[in-house]
């Protein structure tokens, strides 16, 4: 038995429940708080769990385009979506069932999200004057009537953390306040069953040369989990079931780890060296980081100085026998086409993956627009044709990866091949 009354506290409920647990075919659930908040290490968890549980799913990410927003500013929320479900899923979903929200600011800009009648959970420490007014909000919306078309609970998650993480020795206020998003998820891994194992594990694997903080979030996340539980806020629970698919072994994928395991794929397949020279671009950088882990099978990268040589020392590999590789986002495809023409010109196969992202010239790093069409199909001089192609799904990046490195050594010719933000980022 264990020692830890946190601890054995969890294992106990676990095993004899007390609270009736409705079965639900599928769940949208909204994380949103500030870009400080780790509201994508949350749901990001939350995805990893839920796939260990056996659920389809679908994730959809959404970052500020601004850099580091002051906090409690609507321009400063940052958001993460996720759709799991026992029957097949095809999309993050419309309308989240669930809304997690932080601050004000995360209710303000989320709620018209939220169906009628959904579950929210609001941290109520967050709602201080000072907040309510940077959000817009006149009155306090927890106590003036605004949310009673939901579903509402409203508790102090911030002080509840606190409690639970302030005997960790060598944490300051602020520290401990970080960990309130492990105390929030372990509440929503209690209201949906999910399994804590899998985060657990993550904890002890990235704090592992950090004592204080393993021993924090540990506690925070338990602590959440043992509040659904114990507390009268919540009547039941919820559960999920797994989905019914074919068998086979399944792992959770975002799209640009799908487009680089792809790229993988296709040079084994060709029995060539893959090489990927790129200068680093959000939302592209994670392809290269990822295909940097790979050297071992037959992969070299190159973080260029720049998009042109990024391209240009592509090219300079495919030249040389290899598949050539480069990655960038709308603001380098203009920078490369140049370097593109002078591929198609000579006959050699490369692939050019553009990552699309919003906004015109240097754009805006997280904001996704699929806007690149016209200027991978037209955006060169001359007689400059090539192959364009598209993935519709973070799997589907895979094969589309595949595809473009196929059609590029069939017809010896340069291939674009487009993504998205929402692909790259998302996973399923």
């Amino acid at each position: 038995m264990s020692t830890n009354p946190v601890e054995g506290e969890v294992e106990r409920q676990s095993s004899t429940h007390r609270k009736p647990i409705h079965d639900v075919e599928k769940v949208v659930i909204r994380f949103c708080g500030d870009s400080g908040d780790g509201m994508q290490l949350t749901g990001t968890q939350f995805t990893n769990a839920s796939a260990i549980a056996g659920n389809d799913l679908a994730t959809f990410p959404d970052f500020p385009a601004e850099i580091r927003a002051p906090a409690g500013s609507l321009a400063g929320v940052s958001g993460f979506q996720l759709n799991f479900s026992s029957l097949e899923v095809n999309t993050p979903g419309d309308q989240p069932d669930v809304l997690v929200a932080m601050n004000p600011a995360a209710l303000r800009t989320n709620l018209p999200d939220l169906k009628a009648g959904g579950i929210l959970l609001c941290d109520t420490a967050a709602f201080s004057p000072a907040n309510l007014k940077r959000a817009g909000y006149e009155k306090n919306p927890i106590e003036d009537g605004t949310l009673a078309a939901f579903e509402l609970f409203s508790l102090d998650i911030t002080r509840q953390n606190d409690l639970a993480v302030k005997e960790v020795e060598g944490l300051s206020q602020r520290e401990r306040f970080r960990t309130r998003n492990f105390y929030c998820l372990g509440l929503m891994y209690w209201l949906y069953n999910r399994p804590m194992e899998t985060t657990l594990n993550w904890i002890k694997m990235k704090f592992a040369k950090e004592p204080a903080f393993l021993e924090a979030n540990i506690q925070a996340l338990k602590a959440g989990y043992n509040y659904g539980e114990t507390t009268d806020l919540f009547k039941a629970s919820y559960r999920v079931p797994a989905a019914k698919l074919a068998p086979g072994t399944y792992r959770s994928i975002s799209g640009n780890v799908a487009a680089a395991l792809g790229f993988i794929a296709a040079a084994q397949k060709c029995g060539k060296m893959l090489f990927l020279g790129s200068y680093p671009i959000t939302p592209a950088s994670d392809i290269l980081h990822e295909l940097s882990r790979y050297k071992g099978h037959n992969v070299v990268t190159f973080q260029a100085e720049d998009e042109i040589a990024g391209v240009c020392s592509a090219i300079g590999a495919s030249f040389g026998g290899a598949l050539g590789l480069t990655t960038t986002s709308g603001p380098g495809m203009a920078l490369k086409a140049e370097a593109i023409n002078l591929a198609l010109m000579v006959e050699l196969p490369l692939v050019i993956t553009d990552i699309q992202r919003g906004g015109p010239s240097t754009g805006l790093p997280t904001k996704t627009e699929q806007a690149d069409l016209l200027q991978a199909c037209y955006g060169r001089n001359s007689e400059s044709s090539l192959p364009v192609i598209a993935a519709a799904t973070p799997s589907d990046c895979f094969y589309m990866a595949i595809e473009a490195f196929r059609l590029a050594v069939k017809y010896m010719t340069p291939v674009i091949y487009l993504t998205d933000g929402y692909l790259a980022n998302g996973s399923e």
